[in-house]
């Protein structure tokens, strides 16, 4: 099976559809984030304030959310693959005048759609005592 950790091909697959769903998010572009998230009941975000459960909970978040204040900068971004339908993507971001530190994780699965989140989680964290 470790062979089949982050094969080049699915590794660029990921990278590519991690980043289109970077830019649809801080271009509040909500048809993309919606594609790009799994259209189940079973679909799940933990965000930094709220818990949704399921697509519709997820499409009521993203049309409700304001535009304003989305762009951030993204560090330490661990993208991992295993096989060629299974991925996990996390990173830390930052915001313009924002104190706090967050992070975001993904679970990726391709379906017959393409690839899809099945499972997210964002948080906010202190940044580290200088």
């Amino acid at each position: 099976m470790t062979s089949d950790i982050n094969l080049p091909d699915i590794l660029a697959e990921v990278e590519q559809v991690f980043a289109r769903y970077e830019a649809a998010l801080v271009g509040n572009d909500t048809t993309v984030l919606d594609e790009l998230f799994w259209h189940d009941p079973r679909v799940l975000r933990y965000g930094a304030a709220e818990n949704l459960y399921g697509i519709e909970a997820i499409r009521a978040f993203r049309a409700a959310r304001s535009a304003a204040g989305l762009a951030r900068s993204l560090q330490n971004t661990v993208i991992t693959t295993f096989g060629r339908d299974f991925a996990t993507a996390n990173t830390e971001f930052r915001r313009a005048g924002a104190g706090l530190i967050g992070r975001q994780s993904q679970t990726w699965v391709r379906l017959a759609q393409g690839w899809r989140i099945v499972a997210a989680h964002v948080s906010l964290i202190a940044p580290p005592a200088p």
